[in-house]
C-alpha cells in the first residue's frame, strides 16, 4: 500500500515533473527518487546533483535497464505529447503516448512496480455531459491526445485485472503553474496570461472569452497524485482515471480576477481554431465525488487563492531573472 521504495518519474523536465519530483524527494528522500527524461537538464538546473537518467520511453530495454539498476518499485509515467502538439503530430503522439505507456506497463509487470498514469479531461469528448461530468460516462474523444488518454485508462485497467499491476491514475484538468513554461496544451492560456499581465498589462488569448474549462493549481495536482499513490488499495473502487477538480472558469473570469490585483490589465482575443475546437470538446466542470469518497480528495486552491499566489510567485521569479 502506498508509495514505497525507489521511485522513477518519467517526463521529469515537463510542467508536472518539475514540481512533482521536489515534492517526492521532500517526502521520501533525495536518494529514493530517480528523474528521467529524453531531454537533458539545462546547465545549473540542479538535476546534476541528484539522480537523473536520460530515458526514451519508447525503448523497452532502456526502461528495463533503469528499473532494474535502481530497483524501482513505483513509476510516475508523465512522458507524453500534450493536446495541441499532439494534434499537430498525431503519429508521433501515438508512438510516444501509447507506445511509451505500453512499454512502461510491460516493465512494471515484469518487475512488479506500481504505476501512476495521468489521464486528462481530454479523455472525454463532445458527446460527454459537459457540466458536472460524471466519473463513469460516455467517452468518445475526437483528438489524438484524448484517444491516447482514454486508451491509456483502459490499458491500465487491463494490466491491473489481467496481471495484478498496481495501476492508478487521475483525469487531470488544465494545470496552472509558475515554475515551468507551458508545453503545448489547450489550457496554456491560464499560465501565459499571468506573465503577460505582469510584464505588459495586456494579453491576447487564443480561446474565446466564454470558454469554460476545469482547472487546478499545481500544488493541488501534485498533492492529489501523492495522495492517490499512498491510498489504501482496498478503498479504491475505480483505481484508475479518477476525476479531480479544483475550479472552473473562463478566460474572461480569470482576467477579471487578475484585474483585482492589476486594475489596468486588458485582454483581447484572437481565437486559434484548433485549440478552440479541442476546448469545446472538453468538460466545463467535473464531478469528483468518487475521488473524495474513495481516498479523501479535496482541493486547497480556488481561483482567488490561486491568482494571488501565481502573481506573487511570478513577480518574485521575474525579479530574480532580471537581477
Amino acid at each position: 500500500m502506498g508509495t514505497q521504495g525507489r521511485i522513477l518519474v518519467t517526463g521529469a523536465l515537463g510542467q508536472i515533473g518539475s514540481e512533482l519530483i521536489p515534492a517526492l524527494r521532500t517526502r521520501y528522500g533525495d536518494g529514493l527518487v530517480v528523474a528521467a527524461d529524453i531531454r537533458m537538464p539545462p546547465a545549473g538546473a540542479g538535476e546534476s546533483d541528484s539522480l537523473f537518467e536520460h530515458l526514451d520511453c519508447t525503448q523497452l530495454r532502456q526502461i528495463q535497464d533503469v528499473v532494474r539498476r535502481y530497483r524501482i518499485e513505483t513509476i510516475y509515467h508523465l512522458a507524453a505529447l500534450l493536446s495541441a502538439v499532439a494534434e499537430d503530430r498525431p503519429q508521433v503522439a501515438w508512438n510516444v503516448n501509447m507506445g511509451g505507456l505500453y512499454r512502461m506497463l510491460e516493465v512494471a509487470r515484469q518487475y512488479r512496480c506500481a504505476v501512476f498514469f495521468p489521464s486528462s479531461i481530454g479523455a472525454f469528448g463532445p458527446t460527454t455531459p459537459r457540466e458536472d461530468t460524471p466519473q463513469d460516462t460516455i467517452q468518445r474523444p475526437t483528438t489524438i491526445y484524448g484517444i491516447t488518454k482514454l486508451t491509456g485508462e483502459l490499458l491500465c485497467d487491463y494490466y491491473f485485472r489481467r496481471f495484478g499491476v498496481d495501476t492508478r491514475g487521475l483525469r487531470l484538468p488544465g494545470i496552472i503553474s509558475y515554475r515551468t513554461p507551458p508545453g503545448g496544451g489547450t489550457t496554456d492560456y491560464a499560465v501565459e496570461i499571468f506573465y503577460q499581465a505582469i510584464r505588459y498589462r495586456h494579453y491576447t488569448c487564443f480561446l474565446r472569452a466564454d470558454t469554460r474549462l476545469d482547472m487546478m493549481y499545481m500544488p493541488d495536482a501534485v498533492r492529489a497524485m501523492m495522495m492517490l499513490m499512498e491510498a489504501d488499495a482496498a478503498g479504491l473502487k475505480h483505481r484508475n482515471a479518477f476525476n479531480v477538480t479544483a475550479m472552473s472558469f473562463t478566460p474572461g473570469e480569470l482576467a477579471a480576477e487578475i484585474r483585482k490585483h492589476i486594475p489596468e490589465f486588458a485582454i483581447d482575443y484572437e481565437v486559434d481554431p484548433v485549440r478552440q475546437a479541442i476546448a469545446d470538446s472538453w468538460p466545463q466542470s467535473l464531478d469528483d465525488s468518487a475521488a473524495r469518497t474513495e481516498w479523501g480528495w479535496t482541493p486547497h486552491y480556488d481561483i482567488t487563492r490561486m491568482t494571488s499566489d501565481m502573481l506573487e510567485k511570478i513577480r518574485a521569479k521575474l525579479q530574480g531573472v532580471s537581477a
